[in-house]
């Protein structure tokens, strides 16, 4: 059984006719390790030259982890919703909504709509008179839907899907919906530079995620601090 504990999460704010409605996909087991890796940012090449130190922002972050899913577990975690999902799909529900976090979604309230000239001369066309003339239109641009990964209360932060790989291994008999399933995930955190790019009711969830995480970094590494003063009394030759 799945057991009842604290368990990761991720979270999706979907947009809907009111106001944005969040898509909590819970993790059913949590992984049994995350491989969390750091990237500064380098400076320019001129930068390096006066300073090879020099970088310029915060240092990418990123995350990658397994998670498995199985029907049977949600079957038996004594659930009713849980079993009635299970025994009608599978795990193909948390799979659909892993997959919808790599789908381009347009920005809300039609932010990120943008306007593309097309020229006929420009494109090989030969025309009449007027082919220069140039033809305008409104087109939507599209980005990665922004999503809060959550790993206990000392870790939230928006991320975007940079990875999904999911590997189906048993399958039901009826309608062949996946019963058990490996979904391999990568994830980038989304810092101040990337969050510039977010608007609307989400940036500031977003950016309050952030800086909540950081500031709790900054205090736990100055808790640190009294260890590291006991081990340099201990290293002392006197």
């Amino acid at each position: 059984m799945a057991g009842k504990f604290l368990r990761g999460a991720f979270i999706n704010f979907m947009e809907t006719f009111l106001l944005p409605m969040p898509n909590v996909i819970i993790f059913q087991f949590n992984p049994e390790s995350i491989n969390h890796s750091w990237t500064p940012r380098v400076g320019s090449s001129e930068e390096e030259e006066t300073n090879s130190l020099a970088i310029s922002g915060d240092p990418r972050e990123s995350f990658q982890f397994t998670l498995a899913m199985d029907s049977s577990d949600m079957i038996a975690d004594g659930s009713a919703v849980a079993e009635t999902i299970a025994v009608a799909s599978g795990v193909y529900t948390r799979l659909a909504a892993l997959e919808m976090l790599m789908q381009p979604v347009a920005d809300e309230g039609g932010s990120l709509l943008g306007s593309v000239s097309v020229s006929v001369g420009d494109a090989g066309i030969s025309a009449e008179v007027g082919a220069s003339e140039e033809e305008e239109r409104s087109m939507p641009e599209y980005q990665l839907p922004v999503v809060l990964f959550v790993w206990g209360p000392g870790r939230i932060v928006p991320v975007k899907l940079t990875s999904l790989s999911i590997t189906e291994t048993i399958y039901d008999k009826l309608l062949l919906h996946p019963t058990h399933a490996e979904a391999s995930v990568q994830v980038e955190v989304l810092g101040p530079r990337e969050l510039q790019d977010l608007s609307g009711p989400l940036a500031g969830l977003a950016n309050g995620a952030y800086s909540y995480t950081q500031k709790l970094r900054q205090v736990l590494a100055m808790a640190n601090l009294a260890n590291s003063a006991e081990s340099i009394i201990g290293m002392l030759p006197v």
